[in-house]
C-alpha cells in the first residue's frame, strides 16, 4: 500500500511517498541530488537512511522537511526502532530547517499520546503514521492557499501583470506535499498569464536553482532564465526585476528571514531599487520562541561544497572530500553556511496560508499565527496543527 497524494504539474513522480511492499514499510523519496540528470527514488527502510538522505540534500527545502520527519518516526515505530531515539536523530539533522522538528514533534507526539493512553506497539505506530499523513495532507492545502495569497498580492503591488520574477534556491513541488511555497506563487501567476519571465539564480554552491528550479520551470513551460547570482545586481540596475519572491527555512518572532545563503544580498538590493521583497512560507515555518533573527543557528555545511566543483549527484552514499575537481588550493579554508539571515525591515511581506503579513512585524506575525489553523506547539518549535 502506498499514499497517492496527486503531483504536481511540475514533476513526474512525488518528491515523497510512504510505501508498504511486502518486507515492510518504506518511504521512497525522489532523490533531488540526481535532478536534473536523471528521476530517481530513494527507498528509505530505517531512520539513519533518512537522516543521510537529509543531510546529503536528497531530500530537502522546508515543508517537505517537515513531512519527511514526520514519516520518519512513523517509519521508526512501524519497524520496531526506539521511537525516541529517532526522533532526536531527525531533529536534528538540519538545525535551521523550523519544519523538520515540527514534523517529528507532531508525529512523536501523536505515538507518545497512543502509549499514553494504552495503545499497544502497533497501534500506536498507526497514530503516528496517521499524524504524518495529516502534516502531508495540511501542506499540500497551505501551498495552495499561499499560491492564491502570493498571486493577489503581486497584483495587488504590480498591477497589469507582465511580472518579472526573480528567486533564489529552489521552492517548488520539490520542497513540499503540493506545488511548495515561492515558486507555487510564480506558477499561479504564469497559469494566469500573468509571468513574462522567472529569474532564476543557480544559487551557490550546489545549484538549486539550477539544477531544480529550472527543472520545475521547464516542465511547467514558464519563460524563464538562470543566471549567475553575482548578475542579479545587473539586473535590478537595468530595471528587469518586478518582484523577488523566495522561501524560508525559519522565520523568527521579529520577522528576521533565515533561508537559503545568498538570500540576504538580493534584500538589499531590492531594497535599494525599490522592488518589492517577498517571503512565502507557511506557518509552520515560523518558529516563535525564537525571539530575534540573531539568535536562528545557521547550519555549517563541509567546506568541500566550496573547494570543489562536483554536483551533488556525483557525491553517491557517503562521499568525502576529494570527489569533485578542486577549485582552490589543497588545504583552503572555506566560508559555506547554508543560509544567510535578511532582517524583516528589508521584507515587504510574509505570505502564507493563512495570509500576507505586510509590513512585517512581531505583532502582525504573531497574530496571522494565532488566526490561522495552527496553534502553539507544546514543544515551543514553532507551530502545531489543531
Amino acid at each position: 500500500m502506498a499514499d497517492q497524494h496527486e503531483v504536481s504539474g511540475t514533476l513526474t513522480i512525488p518528491s515523497l511517498r510512504w510505501a508498504e511492499p511486502p518486507e515492510g514499510p518504506v518511504l521512497v523519496l525522489l532523490d533531488q541530488t540526481r535532478l536534473p540528470v536523471e528521476e530517481a527514488e530513494l527507498a528509505c527502510t530505517d531512520v539513519p537512511a533518512l537522516v543521510q538522505a537529509i543531510r546529503t540534500l536528497a531530500v530537502r527545502g522546508a515543508p517537505l522537511l517537515g513531512i519527511a520527519g514526520a514519516y520518519g518516526v512513523a517509519l521508526a515505530a512501524a519497524r520496531g526502532f526506539d521511537v525516541d531515539d529517532a526522533a532526536e536523530a531527525l531533529a536534528h539533522a538540519r538545525p535551521t530547517a523550523a519544519n523538520l522538528a515540527y514534523g517529528v514533534q507532531r508525529a512523536a507526539a501523536a505515538y507518545r499520546g497512543a502509549v499514553a493512553d494504552g495503545a499497544d506497539a502497533e497501534a500506536a505506530a498507526a497514530a503516528a503514521l496517521a499524524e504524518a499523513r495529516a502534516v502531508h495532507a495540511e501542506d499540500i492545502e497551505a501551498s495552495t492557499r499561499m499560491a492564491e495569497h502570493g498571486r493577489a498580492l503581486l497584483g495587488r503591488l504590480l498591477p497589469g501583470g507582465a511580472h518579472r520574477i526573480l528567486t533564489h534556491c529552489n521552492t517548488g513541488a520539490l520542497v513540499s506535499g503540493g506545488q511548495g511555497t515561492a515558486l507555487a506563487v510564480a506558477l499561479a501567476a504564469h497559469r494566469a498569464g500573468e509571468l513574462r519571465r522567472l529569474w532564476v539564480d543557480e544559487t551557490r554552491p550546489l545549484l538549486q536553482g539550477a539544477r531544480l528550479t529550472a527543472y520545475e520551470a521547464a516542465r511547467a513551460g514558464m519563460a524563464y532564465t538562470v543566471l549567475a547570482d553575482g548578475a542579479a545586481g545587473s539586473l535590478f540596475s537595468a530595471g528587469e526585476v518586478d518582484a523577488v519572491l523566495i522561501g524560508a527555512d525559519r522565520i523568527a518572532a521579529d520577522g528576521a528571514v533565515a533561508n537559503k545563503i545568498g538570500s540576504y544580498p538580493l534584500a538589499v538590493l531590492a531594497r535599494y531599487h525599490h522592488v518589492p521583497f517577498i517571503v512565502v512560507a507557511p506557518t509552520s515555518t515560523v518558529d516563535l520562541q525564537t525571539e530575534e533573527g540573531a539568535a536562528i543557528e545557521v547550519e555549517q555545511r563541509p567546506g568541500h561544497e566550496v573547494t570543489e566543483f562536483s554536483l551533488p549527484h556525483m557525491w553517491g552514499a557517503g562521499a568525502e572530500a576529494g570527489t569533485g575537481i578542486p577549485v582552490a588550493p589543497l588545504g583552503a579554508h572555506a566560508y559555506n553556511p547554508a543560509f544567510d539571515v535578511t532582517p524583516a525591515e528589508l521584507v515587504t511581506a510574509i505570505v502564507t496560508e493563512a495570509g500576507v503579513v505586510s509590513p512585517v512585524t512581531r505583532d502582525g506575525l504573531s497574530e496571522v499565527c494565532s488566526t490561522s489553523r495552527w496553534s502553539k506547539s507544546r514543544s515551543g518549535n514553532g507551530m502545531m496543527a489543531e
